[in-house]
């Protein structure tokens, strides 16, 4: 890792190419998968920080430099990753919902548990369709209205895509 970092990040690339590096090499390992996790809002940050880390060690910029992270972002044109996972969340999503009614995946997302079923001790964990219901709320959209609007696919995707990352 200590010669990638000095062969490439530490270069004399231009940051145009360090950034289509670090979008089709490092990018895709990281979100192999992302479009399944329940994440909570320390994960959130994690990777958020991470991130961060990664577009300010490509830029060359220093710990003591006094960078805002929004110059960053804006430097670089990246959306956050929690933006990127948020965008494949509703993506999976809104081609669950298209399925057909008796498909498994459908089923299984929309079961509700039996009426003698009690929930264990402890907090409730982390699911993934209540993280989608929270991302879904940032758009004022509940379940129900989610999975009728999720049938007109462009419409869709455009909320999905868009409305992830460019909020």
């Amino acid at each position: 890792m200590q010669s990638l970092e000095n062969q490439i990040w530490r270069s004399r690339l231009a940051i145009s190419t360090k950034l289509k590096l670090y979008n089709t090499c490092i990018l895709p390992i990281f979100l192999y998968g992302s479009d399944c996790w329940a994440i909570s809002k320390t994960d959130a940050r994690k990777i958020d920080v991470l991130d961060q880390w990664c577009l300010r060690m490509l830029l060359g910029i220093k710990w003591y430099q006094f960078v805002r992270n929004d110059d960053v972002r804006r430097l670089t044109k990246q959306p956050k990753l929690t933006a990127i996972i948020q965008s494949r969340w509703l993506t999976l999503f809104g081609h669950i919902m298209r399925m057909d009614d008796n498909a498994d995946a459908k089923r299984i997302l929309l079961a509700s548990p039996p009426a003698d079923w009690r929930r264990q001790l402890g907090r409730p964990r982390i699911t993934w369709l209540s993280t989608v219901q929270l991302d879904l709320r940032q758009h004022h959209l509940m379940l129900p209205e989610a999975a009728d609007l999720a049938q007109n696919r462009p419409l869709w995707r455009m909320m999905s895509t868009y409305g992830a990352t460019q909020s």
